[in-house]
């Protein structure tokens, strides 16, 4: 992955490194402005607060923008790419500029190893895409070991009006830095089970995502998760696996762990040719779901599913 000269067709990925407001908008607003007069559709996806900031700032050149609050869209950080950036881009088809904010204090740590990766991943998602991505990051509110990834995850930087190349661009090494085991879930239920089992697994799962305080409008979301992660372990992962779910910080859990391993890192991010059978199973999972973790390495994959509760 290599970052592209300004005028060939290679995604364009740069991380802002911004102090305040002021800062923020002198990144952003002249970004957007020349994408617009250069007939490049534009889109932002940003925390609330920062998105009302930009729009304001843009004035009535804003109703060429579209504004997406990244704390829904990009709530699960898996999403950002297929179901945020990819669905912006292609409904256009043609040159476009996206700035997506995924990063920011209030992020959990369970979410941030998903953002970290989503940022590495950008650029091989969109190779060749001609398409222009700008990430702004807080410097005053994220971590130092935050904003040392947000240099391995972006091969151009900018800061304090300067753009420069990343001297750390590494994206490769952040996704493997976080293939980690997952911790191990506290007083969960688990459910073995086998081809013959699927059904009793995925009822089980929306059963007890209920009972432990999920929504009854949201069962069917897990039931959908439950049942396509396990029908991969079946089909991909050695003919069986093993569901574990409970609850945990303000969440339901549902886990699957097979035997199989997933050699793909865009798996569940982008969308396979419409000709191509199958392979759509972890992007339900990544559109459905509040957050996806993901360990995989020749000893088997473990997949974890959050949903938020109310």
């Amino acid at each position: 992955m290599t970052a592209r000269s300004e005028d060939s067709a290679e995604t364009w990925h740069e991380a802002l490194f911004y102090r305040d407001a002021d800062a923020l908008l002198t990144g952003t607003v002249p970004f957007v402005e020349e994408g617009l007069d250069g007939g490049e559709a534009v889109a932002v996806a940003m925390p609330g607060r920062n998105l009302r900031l930009l729009e304001k700032a843009l004035g009535p050149v804003a109703r060429a923008v579209r504004f997406v609050d990244m704390t829904e869209a990009g709530r699960n950080p898996g999403r950002i790419i297929p179901g945020v950036i990819a669905d912006f881009a292609d409904r256009h088809g043609g040159p476009a500029r996206f700035i997506g904010e995924p990063i920011w204090a209030a992020r959990s740590a369970d979410e941030y190893p998903a953002c970290a990766v989503h940022e590495a991943l950008i650029n091989e998602a969109f190779a060749g895409r001609g398409l222009r991505v700008l990430c702004p990051y807080a410097v005053r509110e994220l971590s130092r070991d935050v904003l040392a990834e947000a240099e391995a995850t972006h091969p151009v930087l900018v800061r304090d009006g300067g753009r420069r190349p990343s001297a750390r661009y590494r994206p490769d090494a952040v996704v493997r830095a976080h293939n980690v085991p997952l911790p191990a879930p506290p007083g969960a239920e688990t459910v073995e089970f086998d081809m013959r089992g699927l059904t009793a697994a995925r009822r089980f799962a929306a059963t007890r995502a209920v009972e432990l305080g999920l929504p009854a409008e949201r069962r069917d979301d897990v039931a959908l998760v439950a049942g396509e992660l396990c029908g991969n372990s079946v089909q991909h992962g050695g003919g069986s696996g093993v569901l574990r779910i409970w609850s945990a910080s303000g969440h339901v859990v549902c886990q699957v762990e097979d035997g199989g391993r997933i050699t793909d890192p865009l798996a569940g991010r982008k969308q396979p040719p419409p000709t191509q059978p199958g392979g759509r199973g972890l992007l339900l999972v990544n559109h459905l779901a509040d957050l996806v973790r993901i360990h995989t390495d020749s000893a088997g994959t473990a997949i974890r599913a959050h949903f938020r509760l109310p």
